[in-house]
């Protein structure tokens, strides 16, 4: 099994590198790049239920069907991931303002990957790992305290930066503003920052080849978007975006 999953991550690691080049040159029509192009649409708060949920559900099945579902540590694992797509399955969609629609194409390939990406957390966390790997003990090494600190921190600014970009609209608006505040004081996707942190916290709290797997997911997901949000407010804005002198993605570095 090992050896199976090994050549899966490392599958996954270089299919991540492909959509990575691939969305430099090809923006996701979804959000402020809707293309009606990648299908038909569905509301927007439909669409992210539809794509999120799946990795919440299929995540408890393999907990639940795993013998380690009473192991202290992959227990906490798995309440810090479900944690997440609970927030992003079934509270975020409900505070979406507006009647923005999202092309099936999107949902559909996020679905896919979400369900791939149980396969990789849930089959590490619960499967693959060798046993005694994680024991009690892991809770106050310096990874998963280091680990945790990144993925709360990384959940708070994502949080909050989804509320401040909620507020930029009055209702029926449906312009695009400059975000401010929080840590948009140094990236234009503060909201996308705050998610790489997360997931790249929960690799080092995991010490695992699928955490990272995942975080280099999120990376190569999200720095082409922030780089085509960022050059869409510089051709909106102008000086009065560029002078805020902002990153795209990472503080004082991309």
């Amino acid at each position: 099994m090992q050896q199976t999953f090994d050549i899966f991550l490392a599958g996954m690691a270089v299919l991540a590198l492909v959509v990575f080049v691939a969305l430099y040159r090809v923006k996701a029509g979804y959000g402020m790049f809707f293309d009606p192009k990648w299908g038909p649409a569905v509301p927007n708060r439909l669409g992210w239920v539809l794509m999120e949920s799946p990795v919440f559900v299929a995540m408890c099945v393999l907990w639940w069907c795993s013998g380690r579902r009473t192991e202290a540590v992959p227990l906490v694992f798995f309440a810090c991931f479900q944690l997440h797509y609970l927030q992003r399955s079934f509270v975020f969609p409900l505070l979406i303002r507006g009647r923005g629609r999202m092309p099936l194409g999107i949902v559909a390939m996020a679905v896919v990957f979400n369900l791939l990406n149980a396969l990789m957390q849930g089959g590490w966390i619960f499967y693959v790992s060798p046993e005694g790997r994680y024991p009690v003990e892991w809770l106050w090494s310096p990874q998963f305290m280091a680990g945790a600190a990144m993925f709360f921190g990384g959940m708070g600014i994502n949080i909050r930066s989804d509320a401040i970009i909620r507020r930029l609209r009055k209702p029926g608006d449906t312009g695009h503003y400059i975000p401010r505040g929080g840590m948009f004081r140094y990236v234009s996707s503060a909201n996308y920052f705050g998610e790489l942190l997360e997931w790249t916290g929960f690799a080092v709290m995991t010490w695992s080849w699928a955490g990272a797997v995942f975080a280099w997911w999120t990376f190569a997901n999200l720095a082409p978007r922030a780089d085509a949000i960022y050059k869409r407010y510089e051709a909106t804005f102008g000086e009065e975006f560029t002078r805020l002198k902002r990153k795209r993605i990472i503080p004082f570095i991309y």
